[in-house]
């Protein structure tokens, strides 16, 4: 008897060890932004307004963690609604008929420095590909409300023709590679 109860408190407190904690997007404290280089002079700067989020950890940091994110591909806003109009047109993004792009997480790995390597599949449009994101851990605190809260923050470059916005090819008037720069501030479910 004595076995059966030791076997039982080490599987649950194994079970407790290993639980996953959820971490969901804060929209109000977090953003998707993107610069392009435009006629090869300037940048056009613009943002995604709706996206969804989410990071499953085992405890208050990213070792071990998955990261789930979708973004709503009709949110586009450069602030030019004309410009935004065509982004969102078979031209670009095709936002009818592919309304989401997304992010879903294989590996994270941390380095002697604290720095985190995310990788994962970037999906857009029909095409899926491997990337790997350099991503800066905040760390963790709790909010006004009480609540604990986790940010980190990522920068990366897509080439927009690995996935099928073919838009201006030789890349003149808009470029070809993207930056892409996340800020997330995640709440604890």
């Amino acid at each position: 008897m004595k076995k059966v109860v030791l076997s039982f408190v080490f599987t649950l407190l194994s079970v407790f060890g290993f639980a996953q904690t959820e971490w969901a997007a804060d929209p109000m404290h977090s953003s998707v932004n993107f610069n392009i280089k435009h006629m090869g002079i300037n940048f056009v700067q613009g943002r995604f307004d709706a996206f969804k989020g989410k990071v499953s950890a085992q405890g208050a940091n990213l070792d071990n963690a998955v990261f789930d994110f979708s973004v709503d591909v009709n949110s586009i806003n450069t602030g030019v609604e004309m410009r935004d109009k065509h982004l969102k047109s078979p031209d670009f993004f095709d936002a009818d008929k592919y309304p989401a792009m997304s992010f879903h997480s294989t590996s994270i790995t941390k380095d002697k420095n604290n720095n985190y390597t995310l990788k994962g599949t970037l999906k857009i449009k029909e095409t899926v590909k491997e990337i790997t994101v350099p991503v800066t851990f905040g760390g963790v605190t709790k909010n006004q409300q009480g609540k604990e809260v986790m940010g980190f923050q990522a920068k990366f470059t897509v080439n927009r023709l690995d996935y099928g916005i073919k838009y201006d090819p030789t890349g003149a008037g808009v470029a070809k590679d993207a930056e892409v720069s996340l800020f997330f501030e995640l709440v604890k479910q």
